[in-house]
């Protein structure tokens, strides 16, 4: 006896039949389009429910020019993505609002500039609706291949590279540049003048690296605050634990009689601690320490706990996903339902976390 083939998958047209729509109707629906009376929309979902429809993703493509993909680039190695909490939180944040859309996310690293001609290809052949980028450098090529391959993407950081632009309202040539990024020159202000309120006079700032515009707007920050601060006790790190320790050293060797630190982020400060632990400087006592993220698993972790800058990370993932999936539905003519606009671009406020390090 010949195998019995399994019965066919259900289709559109029995989801329309059974919910007494037109095909075109029920596509509708489907494919997320507007224009369909609340109850009609009910009908289709019950129907879809119980015949257990499932659309055929290449058919649903052709009919929506979407393909429910966002690429998520990260401007860094594979080592410093998996050991900095910051891009695991970035990436919560960001998968969470693709999920509750119901879009995936596709995950692309740099690991070396010759990566860049791997990514263009990738995005320009048609696997992704847009992109979310963060962490770019000075002179990522990164915004010029979005650029000419119009590609619509969404960053993290407030952009600073050469043919970019500096705030949302200088123009590219297909318009202003969305982005989502924290008050970081004010974040960094309010921790430079928590250290004044504590009595500290000599206070250092570890930088983080200075083709980043989170770095350099907290270096603004706090010179903003330490007019004439000496240039001594300025020294650049790279976001990294190993990073902030060798830029303490520096500060130490040059400004023995510093006593107080700022570091432009939580990892280079739990480096400045082991160095000014191993030469000898209590914190808080000494020297009072600052960092700046708040990721907890790194401030709460510090022996003392680390006083930091809070900026709300994976709030900013959450808002870098839904300025693209607003601008992919603007591109597509289907809005999505629920929530007022959100802009063009995005800064979001900052706090001071006070713990034990100052």
């Amino acid at each position: 006896m010949a195998e019995q083939l399994p019965a066919d998958r259900p289709t559109l047209e029995a989801v329309a039949a059974r919910a007494g729509v037109s095909r075109a109707t029920a596509s509708r629906v489907v494919n997320g389009g507007d224009g369909v009376r609340p109850h009609l929309v009910d009908k289709v979902r019950t129907a879809i429910r119980d015949l257990g429809y499932v659309p055929n993703h290449a058919a649903r493509t052709l009919v929506t020019r979407r393909t429910g993909a966002v690429a998520v680039i990260i401007a860094e190695p594979e080592v410093r993505i998996f050991s900095d909490p910051f891009f695991s939180r970035q990436i919560r944040g960001i998968s969470k609002e693709l999920t509750a859309h119901d879009m995936q996310l596709v995950l692309l690293l740099v690991e070396d500039r010759g990566d860049y001609d791997r990514i263009e290809r990738y995005l320009a052949g048609g696997h992704v609706d847009g992109a979310l980028a963060f962490s770019l450098h000075t002179d990522d090529p990164l915004p010029a291949i979005t650029r000419r391959i119009q590609m619509p993407t969404v960053y993290g950081g407030r952009p600073g590279w050469t043919g970019g632009a500096g705030d949302s309202a200088a123009p590219w040539e297909h318009g202003p540049v969305a982005f989502v990024d924290a008050d970081n020159r004010g974040g960094a202000r309010e921790a430079v003048r928590h250290l004044l309120s504590l009595g500290r006079r000599q206070i250092a700032h570890i930088a983080g690296p200075l083709d980043q515009t989170s770095a350099t707007d907290r270096l603004d920050g706090y010179r903003d605050v330490l007019l004439d601060a000496d240039p001594a006790l300025i020294a650049e790190g790279d976001f990294t634990a190993a990073g902030g320790a060798r830029a303490m050293a520096e500060l130490l060797d040059r400004c023995p009689g510093l006593d107080a630190v700022f570091a432009a982020n939580d990892l280079m400060a739990t480096g400045a601690l082991g160095v000014l632990r191993e030469r000898g400087r209590s914190v808080p006592g000494d020297v009072a320490l600052v960092g700046f993220d708040d990721a907890e698993l790194v401030a709460e972790g510090t022996d003392p706990p680390l006083t930091t800058v809070r900026q709300d990370i994976e709030g900013m993932g959450r808002l870098m996903a839904r300025l693209l999936l607003r601008t992919l539905d603007k591109a597509h003519g289907a809005g999505r339902q629920g929530g007022p606009g959100v802009p063009g671009s995005v800064i979001t406020p900052t706090s001071l976390v006070r713990r034990g390090s100052a």
